[in-house]
C-alpha cells in the first residue's frame, strides 16, 4: 500500500506555502487586533462624552474587568445646547446581549502611563438600546487624571500648605489634654450629629436647592461686591476693637452655649411665625419688585437723611434737657393735683362741650348773637343807648321788669298801663331734637303762656325751657347734627331736671 503522508510532509514547496500562509494570517490579526477579532459578531453604539480624555480609537471597552468591545472611532460633534462633545462608535461584542438603557459609561484610566480604556456599566432597565442608537451625553463621563489633580498644587498651593500644616502643629501644640478630651467626646457629638445628617440627607430637607439658593444669593450681591469688601473690612476692625477686651470676649463665649440652648428651645415656637412669614413673602414679592423702581426717591430720602443725622446729636443734647425739665415738674408737688384739676376739667367740660355743640354747628346762634349785639347797643337814645332806655319805660306793674324789689314772676299783675308783663325765661332752650335733628327754639317763636313746667296755675309765665315740637333750624342753619359729631340734646349737669321733670331721659347719643 502506497504512503501518502510521508510525500506531503517531504514536500518542501508545500511546507513553505503553508508556513507563509499562516505567517500572513497571524500578522493579519496581530494588526488588526485592536479592531476586534474578524468574524466575531458585535453590536454598533455611539456614546457622547463631555470629551475623551486622551481616548483613542482602538482602546478598549471593559465591563466587570472583561474586554467586551473596542472603540472603532471618535469624531467631535455639538450638542443640542451648542457645546462641542465627544461621540465615540463602539463595537460590543453580541455575546454581553443587550445594553441596558439605563446603563452608564466612563472613561478610566487603564495604566499610569496615560493608557485608557472605556467601562461599561449595566444598569438594570428592561428596554435595551438597538443596534446603531446613541447614548445620551448624561450617561458618558469622564475621570479625572492623577496628572490633572497634581496641577492643582502650583508653587503657591504647596506654600500654603506649608503654611497651614506649620499652624495646624502651632495649634496642637501643648494641647494634648485638650485634645484628648476632645475625643473623649467625639462619641457624643457622632451620636447628636447622625440624625443631623440624616435630616440633612432626607429630599424632603431640600439641601441642593439651599445650595442653589446660595448661588442666586452670590449672583445677586455680585454687583455690590465693593460694598461687600466695605462690609468686612469695618467688621474686621469692629472684631479689632472687640479683641481689645479679652475678658469681656471670654465671658461672651462662655455665655454663648446657654444662649444657644435657650434659641434652640425658641425655635420650635419659631416654626409658626416662620411658616407665616413665607406667606408674608410670597405675598409681599410684588412690593418687593416694586422696590427697584422706588429706589432712586429712597436714595434721595437718604441723602437729605445724613446731614440731619449728623445734626440729631445737638438735637438729642437739647432734648435731653427739655425731658430733664419735664421730669422736674412731674415729680413737683403740684403737678399731680394740678393734672388731676385738669382731668376733673375735662370731665365736667366734655358733656357740656356736647350739649352746647349743635347751638354752633346747628343753629348758628352764637354768630347770630354777636354779629346783632354791637348794633343793639349802639342804638342811641336821648338818655343814651336804646337798650338802657327800654330797661327803664316798662310799664308800671306788679313784679314787672321795672319794678324793684319783685318777689315773683312777672304775671301780668295790677298792669297800670301799656300790655301786661309775663316772665318769659327758658334757660335751656333746645338746640336739637333727642334724635339730632335742628329744634332752634330761641327767637323761633312769639311770647308763649302758661308753660310754668310744673308751677301753680295761676301763673300765666313761660318758663319750661322745652316747648313741644320741634321749630327746625334758623335761616342759617343746618337741618340735623352733622355726622361723625357726638352730642346731647339736653344739659347733663346744673338744676335742668329740675326744671323740666318731663325731660328726664333727653336722649343721649
Amino acid at each position: 500500500m502506497k504512503r501518502t503522508g510521508a510525500g506531503i510532509a517531504s514536500n518542501p514547496v508545500l511546507v513553505g506555502g503553508v508556513t507563509v500562509l499562516v505567517v500572513i494570517v497571524a500578522v493579519f490579526l496581530s494588526y488588526n487586533a485592536n479592531q476586534g477579532l474578524p468574524f466575531v459578531p458585535t453590536t454598533s453604539l455611539k456614546v457622547r462624552v463631555p470629551n475623551g480624555a486622551n481616548l483613542v480609537p482602538g482602546n478598549e471597552i471593559r465591563s466587570g474587568g472583561s474586554r467586551v468591545g473596542v472603540i472603532d472611532d471618535m469624531t467631535p460633534v455639538r450638542g443640542k445646547d451648542g457645546k462641542v462633545v465627544a461621540e465615540l462608535d463602539l463595537k460590543l461584542d453580541k455575546r454581553i446581549g443587550d445594553v441596558p438603557q439605563d446603563s452608564t459609561f466612563r472613561i478610566r484610566p487603564r495604566s499610569a502611563l496615560g493608557l485608557k480604556y472605556l467601562e461599561l456599566i449595566e444598569g438594570s432597565s428592561k428596554d435595551a438600546f438597538a443596534n446603531g442608537d446613541t447614548v445620551p451625553a448624561d450617561q458618558g463621563s469622564a475621570s479625572t487624571d492623577i496628572d490633572e489633580v497634581l496641577k492643582m498644587f502650583d508653587a503657591e498651593t504647596r506654600k500654603a500648605n506649608q503654611e497651614n500644616l506649620r499652624g495646624f502643629g502651632d495649634t496642637f501644640a501643648g494641647r494634648g489634654q485638650a485634645v484628648g478630651r476632645t475625643i473623649e467626646e467625639l462619641p457624643r457629638l457622632l451620636e447628636h450629629l447622625q440624625p443631623v445628617m440624616s435630616n440633612l440627607a432626607d429630599p424632603d430637607t431640600e439641601l441642593t436647592r439651599f445650595f442653589d439658593e446660595l448661588a442666586d444669593a452670590a449672583r445677586i450681591v455680585s454687583p455690590v461686591s465693593e460694598q461687600q469688601a466695605a462690609l468686612f473690612t469695618s467688621m474686621a476692625d469692629t472684631f479689632e476693637a472687640l479683641g481689645r477686651d479679652e475678658g469681656a470676649l471670654k465671658q461672651t463665649i462662655s455665655d454663648s452655649p446657654p444662649t444657644m440652648d435657650v434659641a434652640i428651645e425658641s425655635f420650635r415656637a419659631q416654626r409658626p411665625f416662620l411658616a407665616n412669614l413665607e406667606g408674608f413673602g410670597d405675598d409681599f414679592a410684588p412690593a418687593t419688585a416694586e422696590l427697584r423702581g422706588a429706589l432712586p426717591t429712597l436714595n434721595r430720602a437718604v441723602e437729605v437723611a445724613i446731614p440731619v443725622n449728623k445734626r440729631a446729636p445737638e438735637l438729642n443734647e437739647e432734648l435731653g434737657k427739655t425731658l430733664d425739665q419735664v421730669r422736674e415738674l412731674s415729680e413737683a408737688p403740684g403737678t399731680l393735683p394740678g393734672v388731676r384739676g385738669l382731668g376733673a376739667t375735662v370731665t365736667t367740660l366734655n358733656p357740656q362741650m356736647k350739649f352746647y355743640g349743635p347751638y354752633v354747628t346747628v343753629c348758628n346762634s352764637a354768630n347770630l348773637f354777636f354779629t346783632y349785639l354791637a348794633e343793639h347797643f349802639s342804638e342811641p337814645d336821648t338818655t343814651g343807648s336804646a337798650q338802657r332806655a327800654l330797661a327803664n319805660t316798662a310799664g308800671p306793674q306788679d313784679d314787672g321788669v321795672g319794678s324793684m324789689g319783685a318777689d315773683e314772676p312777672a304775671n301780668g299783675q295790677n298792669a297800670k298801663e301799656g300790655a301786661p308783663q309775663y316772665a318769659q325765661n327758658q334757660p335751656y332752650a333746645a338746640a336739637i331734637t333727642p334724635d339730632g335733628r335742628a329744634d332752634c327754639e330761641t327767637g323761633q317763636r312769639g311770647w308763649l303762656e302758661r308753660n310754668a313746667g310744673g308751677m301753680d296755675s295761676k301763673y300765666r309765665v313761660n318758663l319750661n325751657p322745652r316747648t313741644p315740637g320741634a321749630q327746625g333750624p334758623t335761616f342759617v342753619g343746618k337741618p340735623r347734627v352733622p355726622k361723625g359729631q357726638t352730642y346731647t340734646a339736653a344739659p347733663q349737669t346744673s338744676d335742668y331736671l329740675q326744671l323740666a321733670p318731663s325731660e328726664a331721659e333727653p336722649g343721649i347719643r
